[in-house]
């Protein structure tokens, strides 16, 4: 099958940082730096763009569970958050050890990565009062609420600018920010492509399985390496 028309495609690898790759990381992903292979095969493809994303917390991020008092279990701990100025919105979201602060070797990208064949880093997470998995903006961007969103990366307009209309993902986690990424992705008018050997979960293959299917209901699609939707890639001519 040809690819479709047009077909301009984009690579995000998601936030491939040393503090979500064992053994060292602090918030480790399973299996984490077996994506790093797949994933520089991905960055010597043709894509129009190559971004990576970067987890970048303040120390005060709301989604460290040692910010909060008597610093609950993360992983199996929630907190509210709330929309700083509508307090009429607000979502649950999991509170996780501290992780990926800024300028901290945690927050690097991870070693073994082609950094050099990336045309850019964005940067997420930044503001420390809402959390944001996805690459493009956080949830309150979606709820319709008055003011909309608190924090925006400026990636979709930026995949505009430059005539993306396929974005293919890869990276750390697939049952979170990968998802989240890829979700978003969609509403912002992008067709996706989530490649399956360039993504681990944090739930592991469970988590995997449950991500993927929650994405083809959202309408991301993901594929393996050796398919044809990432060989449309390899065809395109390089300029």
């Amino acid at each position: 099958m040809p690819p479709p028309t047009p077909f301009t495609p984009a690579l995000l690898v998601v936030d491939l940082q040393r503090d979500f790759c064992p053994p060292s990381g602090t918030l480790p992903v399973p299996d984490a730096r077996s994506t790093i292979t797949p994933i520089n095969t991905l960055l010597t493809l043709p894509f129009h763009l190559k971004l990576a994303t970067k987890d970048w917390h303040p120390t005060n991020h709301i989604s460290f569970a040692s910010n909060h008092p008597s610093s609950p279990p993360p992983f199996t701990s929630s907190t509210t958050i709330t929309h700083p100025s509508d307090p009429s919105r607000s979502y649950t979201s999991t509170l996780w050890p501290v992780h990926c602060v800024q300028y901290t070797p945690g927050a690097e990208l991870v070693e073994g990565l082609d950094v050099e064949k990336l045309h850019d880093v964005v940067y997420k997470g930044t503001d420390p009062r809402v959390e944001m998995y996805s690459a493009f903006c956080d949830p309150f961007h979606w709820d319709g609420g008055e003011g909309g969103g608190v924090s925006d990366s400026g990636l979709a307009g930026r995949l505009k600018e430059r005539g993306v209309t396929d974005v293919y993902i890869a990276g750390l986690a697939m049952d979170y920010c990968v998802k989240a990424t890829a979700e978003d992705a969609v509403r912002f008018g992008f067709r996706v492509w989530v490649v399956r050997e360039g993504t681990r979960a944090v739930g592991g293959v469970e988590g995997a399985r449950k991500a993927e299917a929650e994405m083809k209901e959202a309408g991301v699609k993901c594929v393996d390496l050796d398919l044809e939707e990432v060989g449309w890639v390899r065809s395109l001519r390089v300029e």
